[in-house]
């Protein structure tokens, strides 16, 4: 089977995106002890998010400003709406010479969904492995109705559930993680493109005028959202969170993940390891095990080690720079839009690197791994490859188990 075939079998998926190849036609093989401790590493960790966002939610604005929140989302974060802290939760990680070190943790809407809980079956396949996520898209499943059934309980309404998953509709790649997940819960439901949505003063509307109790948002970062405008200069996306804050709907995931967003957070969680505060010994050896010092500044690391600089609320590598101790640039991403918002600096530790098979021939990459995690459970993994910076045009790289212990 080429990689033409392979692809070409998996319905509402995007092999190649911007007429450039995504999807590898390759396969990183790992040992299943290997699998299991990078996912007892993030529930280990994701522990540690929980616990945070707990203390996050009794701290005063001037510090959520300081951890880079955006001002329109201060008078939402401490709004705990359901049990779950997030419902779809990514980590990424650095997995080298027996050490798995934390990147960063996308709470709110992380991508990477239809790759890892569907996509990789089909290439493990091919490669003749074991799929280690072949169990995570029931986990998916179930984690999402139990969200949704938080969503709906919330609201307190008799009668059956409006559920209605929204996207971009331009974006391929949104769009279809949005219906891979409306396909997955499994429910009656309905996708309606982002800007098809009625918000309006007492609800949530679909184009037919039907309600909306609960909305599925997850390729729509609360970030962008508070600074949506309607046409005539409506704050839509305030409105939205306003709605959401008086129980006329439910939005998923919840705000609650959206605090756990911003890169500050793990810049807290360091502070709060070298202080010695809040957390115990079980847990501050979670956190010298998995986490890399995190800052609000560069200072701690200037003589000492090279270090990553990137904004709180960044995404794909945009606006990344990489400095040697000196603190002399040594890369620096094209891409710098968030150049002028809060930033951490975390310590640099390369990425590991192998050839990697590309439709161009062999190809030297940098990979990190992606590990979800749902509602607390760790779940399907899988590998980006590309450039020293994981940024937008890094490969989907699938990862597998040998069939047979010592292959």
């Amino acid at each position: 089977m080429n990689r033409h075939d392979l692809f070409g079998q998996i319905p509402y998926f995007w092999p190649d995106l911007n007429d450039e190849e995504y999807a590898l036609y390759d396969c990183l093989v790992y040992t299943q002890d290997e699998v299991d401790r990078i996912r007892e590493a993030t529930r280990a960790v994701d522990a540690i998010f929980r616990k945070a966002n707990r203390l996050l939610r009794t701290l005063p604005d001037e510090t959520l400003r300081l951890l880079g929140y955006p001002e329109a989302s201060l008078p939402f974060l401490r709004d705990k709406a359901l049990p779950q802290e997030t419902i779809i939760g990514r980590y990424d990680w650095i997995v080298k010479d027996g050490v798995i070190k934390l990147m960063e943790f996308n709470a709110d809407t992380p991508t990477f969904i239809k790759e890892l809980f569907d996509v990789n079956r089909y290439v493990t396949t091919a490669f003749g492995l074991n799929d280690p996520n072949a169990n995570a898209t029931a986990e998916l499943k179930t984690e999402l109705r139990k969200a949704v059934i938080a969503a709906w309980q919330r609201l307190n309404r008799d009668g059956t559930p409006k559920i209605v998953f929204t996207s971009h509709d331009d974006n391929i790649e949104d769009k279809w993680t949005t219906r891979f997940l409306q396909e997955t819960l499994d429910l009656p439901s309905e996708f309606v493109p982002l800007d098809r949505l009625l918000v309006d003063v007492d609800g949530v509307y679909t184009p037919s005028g039907e309600r909306v109790d609960v909305l599925y948002r997850q390729t729509y970062p609360i970030e962008h959202l508070v600074d949506d405008r309607a046409p005539n200069g409506d704050l839509i996306g305030i409105r939205l969170l306003e709605l959401n804050q008086a129980k006329h709907v439910s939005l998923l995931n919840p705000l609650s993940a959206f605090l756990m967003q911003s890169k500050g957070v793990q810049a807290l969680i360091w502070e709060l390891y070298e202080t010695d505060t809040y957390f115990d010994e079980a847990e501050r050896q979670v956190i010298r095990t998995h986490l890399l010092p995190t800052y609000l500044e560069a200072d701690p690391f200037l003589g000492q080690s090279a270090y990553v600089q990137k904004p709180a609320f960044g995404r794909e590598g945009d606006s990344v720079i990489l400095y040697a101790e000196d603190g002399v640039p040594f890369h620096k991403e094209v891409l710098q839009t968030y150049a002028a918002e809060t930033a951490v600096y975390q310590q640099f530790i390369e990425l590991p690197t192998r050839t990697t098979n590309t439709v161009n021939g062999p190809l030297a990459t940098h990979y990190m791994i992606g590990c979800f995690c749902l509602n607390g459970h760790p779940s399907a993994l899988g590998a980006r490859a590309g450039s020293m910076i994981t940024n937008n045009q890094s490969y989907y790289l699938a990862i597998g188990t040998p069939t047979h212990e010592g292959d």
